[in-house]
């Protein structure tokens, strides 16, 4: 859980969602809910809402629990951190690949000319 707030601190939709579905993964009242996943009263009103309304929570005794469906979303979206992890280092590496051509090409030009700029050909 945590991963995703050291990476950025506002979260989105997408990861308050699963931090209620995380946290109902073990029956748990609306107010742990609230607590642990850091929402006002009105946001864990809404996310359960939404949550429950799209038949990823639903409503057990006097608590939430999550449902197959919100299984499944917890699983992909695991699956798509992953993916965006991936892609991050492999734009992070593609990234350090064009500056390094970069250097290759242009730093030797840079020097050829100042190499050229010393020999001043009107000595």
């Amino acid at each position: 859980m945590n991963s995703v707030r050291s990476m950025n601190k506002n979260r989105c939709s997408l990861d308050i969602a699963r931090e209620v579905l995380f946290i109902a993964s073990v029956r748990a009242r609306k107010t742990r809910i609230m607590y642990g996943a850091n929402l006002s009263f009105r946001q864990v009103q809404k996310y359960l809402n939404t949550l429950l309304n799209n038949g990823l929570l639903e409503h057990v005794d006097s608590g939430y629990l999550v449902t197959e469906a919100g299984r499944e979303f917890l699983s992909l979206y695991e699956k798509y951190l992953e993916q965006s992890k991936d892609l991050r280092h492999e734009v992070e590496r593609n990234t350090k690949n064009k500056l390094q051509l970069e250097n290759m090409c242009f730093n030797n030009k840079c020097q050829n000319k100042h190499s050229e700029i010393e020999k001043d050909p009107s000595e």
